[in-house]
């Protein structure tokens, strides 16, 4: 069949893309463009002063620190049950991935209660963890869990199918060799799939950075100490200050740019490697 019996009439092309732009003019462009007009809305002294208040420099190193503990650990678990789920057959597959897929459906708001429950004052470890004077909830470990929780499944779903599409054929083929398994995944699993891998972590910093849900219910909104910066906007906005809430906000709204800039970046400048891996 020729590719000119498949194509579309030249209006619907045109007005489904119309639409298509329309709909992320209203629900994606705007509201970020509002968010950078409200931010400088006194000017750019006002916008600077908000984010060298020292709040607010304080929310930007936790939120890098808590990404920065989080995403790693997410990668080595994402990589480790991806291979294990598209690599070896064993009982009770479907149901670890159904377990991996659990963040998903469970809202963050719920999870971060779920850590209140087990390690709060009045929770299941609540009271062994001040006996021994290690404190979880209100404090930073606690976030580190929670946004743990809520983006660990990021990386394995992005890594779990294309490992599956490509199949065991070049692992088996390196094992009768002689490789021993370790060098069979860094040599052959881990450059198979590294794009998917760099989209996984992307992804998954994307959502650490910007977890507000579980984050509020375990960190105690402590400023200089438990505030994140999705805490720290909510925090300026309902003292109506309106200014550094959107410098936060836009801070954030940059970052996530910033992320969508490397993920487009990358596909255009590996575009062969990156089809080649799919095939």
């Amino acid at each position: 069949m020729s590719s000119a019996a498949i194509r579309e009439p030249k209006v619907v092309q045109i007005l489904l893309t119309a639409a298509a732009l329309t709909v992320l003019a209203l629900f994606l462009v705007l509201p970020l463009a509002e968010v950078i007009i409200e931010a400088l809305s006194k000017g750019i002294g006002p916008f600077l002063a908000a984010i060298g208040n020292d709040m607010t420099l304080s929310a930007i190193r936790l939120t890098v620190l808590i990404a920065a503990i989080a995403v790693p650990l997410n990668l080595v678990f994402g990589l480790a049950a991806a291979w294990m789920i598209a690599k070896f057959d064993f009982h009770g597959k479907s149901f670890l991935i159904s377990l991996i897929e659990v963040p998903f459906s469970v809202s963050p708001v719920i999870s971060g209660l779920i850590y209140v429950l087990l390690f709060g004052l009045r929770g299941l470890l609540g009271p062994w963890l001040s006996d021994h004077d290690f404190r979880i909830i209100f404090a930073v470990p606690g976030i580190v869990l929670a946004t743990i929780f809520v983006t660990f499944p990021f990386i394995a779903r992005e890594l779990i199918p294309l490992m599956q599409e490509q199949g065991r054929d070049e692992e088996e083929a390196a094992l009768v060799l002689g490789a021993s398994g370790f060098r069979t995944f860094w040599m052959i699993t881990l450059p198979n799939v590294r794009w998917g891998l760099l989209y996984g972590v992307l992804l998954c910093n994307a959502r650490a950075m910007g977890e507000f849900g579980a984050v509020s219910v375990v960190s105690g909104h402590i400023r200089g100490l438990t505030n994140t910066l999705p805490l720290h906007v909510e925090i300026l906005y309902n003292e109506y200050d309106f200014v550094g809430a959107f410098t936060a906000a836009s801070i954030l709204a940059v970052l996530a740019l910033v992320t969508l800039v490397v993920k487009s970046a990358i596909e255009w400048l590996h575009h062969d490697e990156i089809s080649a891996s799919h095939r």
